[in-house]
């Protein structure tokens, strides 16, 4: 009865009561049917409703211990990163403050420079053949709303995504992890990628930079600014692919080879758009994106050139 901790003390003491009250007065029945007593000796109506009360406790448990025991395939709500702080936006000389953008009543402001995220690369987009599974924050993907998954920044980060050839841009939220390419740095929800003119060319050059949510104003002084909220972009825990194949053997014995050089090997599962199941071979564990890209640099040497660095 593990799951009544999750309950108010007067819920688990009723509970525990009722449990003790009803096994034991079932018990009683049991035990007089067992010494040979006549039915009649006890008063009808009090055996009727002694049982009706153990039916019924019975079937209020066993639907209890059934909604704990699938919990753990329900889909929970994202939880944010805790490794997050706060920072006054600087105003410009001519005093004023940075462009924000606004998204569900929310202000993002881009980070400062010694906060931010920046990032160029390619971007490539994903929409029916996921549309409908569960992503990586929990969240079912809708390829109609507009999301992003990232290899390495924070679930739930907020980022301004900008087509370096037209210009046009999309504030998008990271809720999934992806795309597992080399090559490829960021990937958007059919939604987000068509408002950025993506969805004709398939894959893009980006600039990916990570904004900050409003979350106050300075006090004093003519013009409060904005107090925006920063999140660790360095740090957590990271691991780097090197290799995925649709044949596990092949999966199997790059990971026997990575164990003569690393402590963590990991051989996962992972389905693509066609469905079909890949077998993504990582090593190492790493605190920090720099220790990450390191042993990033080394297994490039040692031939896997199409390993990258990804959040777990």
């Amino acid at each position: 009865m593990g799951f009544l901790r999750h309950w108010s003390p007067e819920w688990r003491i009723n509970i525990t009561r009722l449990f003790h009250s009803t096994v034991g007065q079932a018990r009683q029945l049991y035990e007089a049917a067992q010494s040979g007593c006549h039915p009649l000796d006890f008063s009808f109506m009090h055996c009727f409703e002694q049982m009706k009360k153990f039916l019924y406790f019975s079937v209020v448990f066993t639907w209890l211990l059934c909604s704990c025991g699938t919990d753990k395939f329900s889909v929970r709500p994202p939880q944010p990163s805790s490794r997050s702080w706060t920072v006054v936006l600087p105003s410009s000389e001519k005093g004023k403050f940075p462009e924000y953008y606004e998204v569900n009543g929310d202000r993002y402001y881009p980070l400062p420079d010694a906060e931010g995220f920046v990032q160029f690369g390619k971007a490539s987009w994903y929409g029916p053949k996921f549309h409908g599974r569960p992503t990586s924050s929990g969240q079912i993907f809708d390829m109609y709303q507009k999301t992003a998954a990232h290899k390495t920044l924070p679930l739930l980060t907020v980022v301004k995504v900008t087509n370096l050839s037209n210009q046009k841009w999309v504030i998008v939220p990271i809720n999934d992890r992806g795309p597992f390419v080399k090559g490829r740095e960021i990937d958007l929800s059919y939604a987000a990628a068509a408002e950025i003119d993506l969805i004709g060319v398939g894959v893009a050059d980006v600039q990916v930079i990570a904004l900050g949510k409003e979350v106050g104003k300075t006090e004093g002084g003519e013009k409060p600014g904005p107090v925006v909220e920063v999140r660790d972009f360095q740090t957590g825990e990271f691991t780097v692919q090197v290799g995925a194949f649709q044949n596990k053997e092949n999966a199997l014995r790059l990971a026997e080879r990575m164990k003569r050089y690393h402590e963590y090997v990991n051989v996962a599962d992972y389905r693509d758009g066609d469905d079909r199941l890949w077998h993504r071979v990582t090593v190492s564990k790493s605190r920090t994106l720099d220790q990450a890209t390191d042993i990033l640099k080394r297994l490039g040497k040692m031939g896997f050139l199409n390993a990258f660095v990804v959040s777990l």
